[in-house]
């Protein structure tokens, strides 16, 4: 049905401008009334059709306006301007499906980066198959130059992978055993082996195509402006030509309004601005669900930030090892790893890596639990093990020494993070641990400034001296420390208001619930992470701080050419009844205007399609 009305729109255009150019030729003759007439007449049915279904639904749409001034037209006699007003109205519903799809393909051409050919290994002999034939858990060769058609873990190989169809960043990653590929990347050097645990549609790459294409239904507020600013001009167009033309009389002067006010301009141009805005913004790894986020980035005064993994790298490093009494340091961090080993906090993984890294055993625990925020409790030998912070020792009724106290204070003086391990009840010594800064934040800190973020506050579990020296380092100076997952959203609560927006930056997973209370939640780095990319409002594909101003200055320049899209169009309607109250044109003139102006706004905002370039996206 959608391919049977594009074609009869270009059937129609060509007829209307081939007829068109005849009747100013002169070349029609004597059948030129009559060939118009069939014309007009023709391209008046989907129109007047459109108008009433929009009627049925309680809308008032510019098609109800055109309509009206098709019928208008034609009682005159008006068979040019009649002939006019649906080369417009054709003309913007061909230019409207080509935005829309140009916009689709820039996302959905990613999908032609997969192979439709892949390299199988199976009972020891590798085979070439269809990429559709592919199962889950089949083992796929990728050979230098070749993409990757799945989403798996390396299990043999060394490779550069060029991520740049997720992440906008063409610099190749290093991928080994262990490592995870995704569908579309392109190997530049060396072969893998990947395991593939996710095909087809369930590809993080697929992931992203829907998220995109859903978020083009999404409107902003400035979308909603524009239809209801077309919704209460077009009622007042038609309240105005009915006063007007009883005060003139003038059937001709009224049409000539009419013909001036009847464009879609404004109801087509916005949209299209935010639709070319998140179609570029996805192609250089920033996925935003919909305009509405898009415009509320503009308003962002308040930007909250986690620490871990989002100010650092989130990687941390086991940086000094202090055990007390007459426990060995092999034995803390074999006590420290059990404790630790079925948790996800990164103090948890940095210890088990050490762990593994000095060839330290470390048995399962028995009963394991842990508390977020707090640590982990297991047992081992019929005795529990508790890793976690100094509270937690304290809240476990762990006996802490004065000179204990001492060295944690002073490990704390030197930035370093600490987690407690106690075991039988006692307190066996501490892990002191630092992460490292993200290279980019400190500028791009800068830059949200210079963007009018005025308020920058770190969020964290961390102790204050940890918190502070990150601050200190970033260029924050407001933060807040010691903080468990429910004061972080205390916190939030007590930040948001009706004036500004209020914007969570996290890692998508541990703070899923913080970013989905701010009104705008960012998660980084959120590749390959199905929950991640669910829980934000904008999702970061690769953990590169520096694109929320990216993402800011977009927001900002999108609604920067939507209201000069505004400004056009009102410009453009002023002069145009100012030349039909003048006299200058009448209606077969005010509907070649109408022509003329109607795609000045649409090709302003088509420049969003180019907008990388400009802000070096």
């Amino acid at each position: 049905m959608q391919r049977l009305e594009e074609w009869f729109d270009y059937i129609l255009l060509a007829l209307l401008a081939g007829f068109l150019g005849l009747h100013y030729s002169g070349g029609l003759n004597s059948f030129d009334d009559r060939a118009l007439f069939v014309l007009a007449f023709i391209g008046t049915i989907p129109v007047v059709i459109s108008a009433f279904r929009s009627l049925k639904n309680r809308e008032i749409s510019i098609d109800l306006l055109a309509s009206i001034a098709l019928v208008a037209s034609m009682l005159a006699k008006e068979w040019p301007s009649a002939v006019f007003i649906n080369l417009m109205l054709s003309s913007a519903r061909i230019f409207g499906r080509y935005t829309e799809g140009q916009a689709r393909r820039a996302i959905q051409s990613l999908l032609k980066l997969r192979p439709q050919q892949v390299k199988v290994r199976r009972a020891g002999a590798v085979t070439e198959i269809s990429v559709e034939d592919v199962k889950v858990g089949d083992l796929v060769v990728i050979e230098a130059g070749e993409r990757v058609a799945v989403d798996g873990i390396v299990e043999d190989g060394t490779a550069s992978i060029d991520q740049s169809s997720l992440t906008g960043e063409s610099i190749p990653v290093s991928k080994q055993k262990g490592d995870r590929v995704f569908s579309s990347t392109l190997n530049v050097s060396g072969t893998l082996e990947v395991r593939a645990d996710k095909i087809g549609s369930d590809t993080t790459l697929a992931k992203i195509i829907r998220l995109v294409e859903s978020s083009q239904e999404s409107k902003a507020g400035i979308h909603t402006i524009a239809e209801s600013f077309t919704t209460w001009y077009i009622s007042s167009t038609l309240i105005g030509a009915v006063i007007v033309y009883f005060w003139t009389g003038n059937l001709n002067f009224v049409l000539a309004l009419l013909l001036v006010a009847c464009a879609d301009d404004i109801a087509v141009a916005v949209p299209l601005a935010f639709l070319a805005a998140i179609g570029t913004a996805a192609r250089q790894g920033i996925i935003i669900k919909g305009g509405d986020f898009l415009e509320g980035l503009t308003k962002v005064k308040t930007l909250l930030m986690d620490k871990t993994g989002t100010l650092t790298a989130g990687i941390l490093r086991v940086q000094a090892v202090v055990p007390f009494d007459n426990f060995s340091s092999d034995d803390l961090i074999k006590y420290a790893a059990t404790a630790e080993c079925l948790s996800d906090h990164p103090a948890a993984k940095a210890i088990v890596l050490y762990a593994k890294e000095k060839h330290i055993d470390h048995p399962q625990p028995n009963n394991c639990h842990e508390t977020p925020g707090k640590g982990s409790v297991g047992e081992l030998d019929g005795k529990e093990i508790i890793s976690g912070k100094l509270t937690f020792m304290q809240d476990k009724k762990i006996p802490v020494s004065n000179h204990q106290l001492g060295d944690l204070e002073s490990a704390k003086n030197k930035g370093l993070n600490t987690t407690l391990i106690a075991y039988g009840g006692e307190l066996i010594g501490f892990i002191g641990l630092a992460d490292q800064i993200r290279p980019e934040v400190p500028e791009a800190i800068k830059e949200l400034k210079s963007l009018g973020v005025s308020k920058l506050v770190m969020l964290t579990g961390d102790n204050e001296k940890v918190a502070q020296k990150i601050a200190d380092e970033v260029g924050i100076t407001d933060i807040h420390a010691n903080l468990l997952p429910e004061d972080k959203l205390t916190y939030i609560k007590k930040e948001l208001n009706k004036k500004t927006k209020v914007a969570m930056v996290g890692d998508g997973v541990n703070d899923a619930a913080a970013l989905a209370l701010a009104d705008v939640g960012i998660a980084m780095g959120v590749i390959g992470s199905d929950a991640a990319i669910e829980a934000a409002d904008i999702a970061l594909m690769k953990d590169d701080f520096s694109k929320i101003g990216d993402a800011i200055e977009l927001g900002r320049y999108t609604m920067s050419v939507a209201r000069q899209d505004f400004w056009i169009w009102g410009i453009v309607n002023a002069i145009g009844f100012g030349l039909v109250i003048a006299g200058v044109i009448g209606p077969a003139g005010a509907a070649a205007y109408n022509f003329a102006t109607d795609f000045i706004p649409f090709a302003n905002s088509s420049r969003l399609f180019y907008l990388h370039k400009r802000l070096g996206l």
